[in-house]
């Protein structure tokens, strides 16, 4: 069979951030801004994301060796990077055959509404509140920022790129819960509504694996089949405590 695929995918959302703390922090207050200097590339995990990283990078550095990831990509955000860095220590790196980070693996920009909660956004920008509530989240790009589908866009490329590139190989992506919740559109050839009643259902939760096999038996050349959903287990069976911390306004939320 001429396979195209990858043998496996998973599907890592980074550790719980410095980031995801202060917008639980502000929304609980209900604050107008999330209390956080950083720029976004640069907020770094929480002491809870290193320790729930730890524990994810110890439940991969378990698997068999000949299953464990060979790729690993990872978002340039920081968050991401360090969540990368800790999965890495626990796999052989003379086996990887690539480790890049991957703009392309980046949060969805928020433009003029980052940093602010719901109730900023409703203060601030009451338009573009009401716009996307009539669009959806799915359409919706605000002001110098992405809509799902430009999100979607991206990882198109990436997509090919895994074929192009890893046929056959274990790749690993560390990325975000949009990004996470993208390729699951892709890869299992969802529709908006199926989407995003997928994301209504919950956040995907900080340090969990979404992951896909290769089955020679889907279709003419085999397929992608899911494994795995926002598989939180390894934190769970090292007593880590499971997060869900949001990355983007709560707004965006349906």
């Amino acid at each position: 069979m001429d396979q195209k695929w990858p043998q496996e995918i998973w599907l890592v959302r980074h550790g719980q951030s410095a980031g995801n703390v202060a917008r639980d922090a502000a929304e609980a207050a209900a604050g107008l801004r999330v209390d956080i200097a950083e720029r976004d590339v640069d907020v770094p995990l929480s002491a809870l994301g290193m320790q729930q990283s730890q524990a994810l990078g110890a439940w991969f550095g378990a698997l068999p060796e000949h299953t464990r990831p060979n790729v690993v990509l990872y978002s340039p955000y920081v968050r991401a990077v360090q969540t990368a860095k800790f999965l890495m220590e626990r796999l052989d790196r003379e086996d990887l055959l690539a480790v890049h980070a991957d703009e392309r693996l980046r949060e969805k920009e928020f433009g003029i509404l980052d940093r602010l909660t719901v109730r900023g956004i409703a203060d601030q920008f009451p338009d573009l509140y009401e716009q996307r509530r009539h669009v959806g989240k799915f359409y919706f790009r605000p002001p110098g920022g992405e809509s799902w589908c430009d999100v979607i866009l991206r990882l198109r490329s990436v997509l090919d790129t895994l074929t192009r590139e890893y046929c056959r190989e274990r790749v690993l992506i560390v990325g975000h819960q949009v990004i996470v919740n993208c390729f699951r559109y892709l890869i299992e050839r969802m529709d908006e509504a199926t989407i995003l009643e997928q994301d209504r259902l919950g956040d995907v939760p900080n340090c969990s694996v979404t992951s896909y096999a290769f089955d020679p038996s889907l279709g003419k050349r085999g397929k992608l089949a899911p494994r795995l959903v926002n598989f939180v287990a390894p934190l769970e069976a090292t007593g880590t405590p499971v997060t869900t911390g949001k990355d983007v306004p709560a707004a965006a939320k349906a």
